[in-house]
């Protein structure tokens, strides 16, 4: 697992340049009912106040923006959920809740 994520480190940071900023986004299961999602950019910047929303069978649960840390806290939802980083046209993540471990 981690080779793969460096690879996919790698693949991101070598690319910068092709796609200026590409949104980039991790999400975390903390183990007392929370997800802690951190956003941001490839060249660097933050993603604080750019749009998250929680979303279940197509609708919006939860919606928020990033901190000035570049992250959100949420309650896990029971059932299947995706989270969405929404910072406009060709600058969104969408994490599968499945994808999101301890």
């Amino acid at each position: 697992m981690k080779k793969i994520f460096a690879l996919c480190l790698v693949f991101v940071f070598s690319s910068a340049p092709a796609f200026a900023h590409t949104a980039l986004m991790s999400c975390f299961d903390e183990g007392d009912g929370t997800i802690t999602c951190e956003g941001g950019f490839s060249d660097g910047s933050s993603a604080s106040g750019v749009d998250v929303r929680v979303e279940q069978n197509g609708k919006a649960i939860h919606s928020a923006k990033f901190s000035e840390t570049g992250d959100i806290n949420f309650t896990k939802p029971s059932g299947d959920y995706v989270v969405i980083f929404d910072a406009g046209k060709g600058h969104g993540v969408v994490v599968d809740g499945k994808d999101i471990t301890e």
